[in-house]
């Protein structure tokens, strides 16, 4: 059963459980896999400065590709809802993965282009790109 809930503006939420977050979660964490790779090879062969442009250019434009993905196959959210979920997403697993497991250390929370400016723009291409593919509220999941 779907149960509609208005929380804000753009911001619908319907509940169909489990399913409906397993898989805006599987697209997340896709999507930051594919960031962590970028860093990942990247610091292998580039300098650091490099590596965390290619980052900042990268990452956005691989969620933009997995929100196309997401938005024509199954749309489960609106725009602002995946981007939202995409971002904290992404924050959430570099606390507590890169930061605290890897690093040991949150001082790359003090480089803009390191994780601010990637950040915004996941953000960005994620909202952008569901603007452009999201079909009408009423088809729209979960969240």
């Amino acid at each position: 059963m779907e149960t509609k809930t208005v929380i804000g503006k753009g911001m619908i939420m319907y509940r169909r459980g489990m399913k409906g977050w397993v898989i805006i979660l599987a697209h997340a964490f896709v999507g930051w896999a594919f960031c962590a790779a970028i860093m990942g090879v990247g610091m292998a062969v580039m300098s650091m400065k490099a590596t965390l442009i290619t980052h900042a250019i990268g990452g956005p434009l691989g969620f933009a590709v997995i929100s196309l993905f997401y938005f024509k196959k199954f749309t489960h959210t609106t725009p602002l809802s995946t981007a939202l979920i995409f971002v904290g997403f992404v924050v959430f697993m570099d606390v507590f993965v890169v930061a605290l497991l890897i690093e040991k250390s949150f001082q790359m929370f003090a480089s803009i282009l390191g994780t601010w400016l990637p950040f915004a723009l996941i953000f960005i291409a994620t909202y952008i790109t569901g603007l452009f593919v999201k079909k009408p509220a009423t088809k729209l999941g979960f969240l």
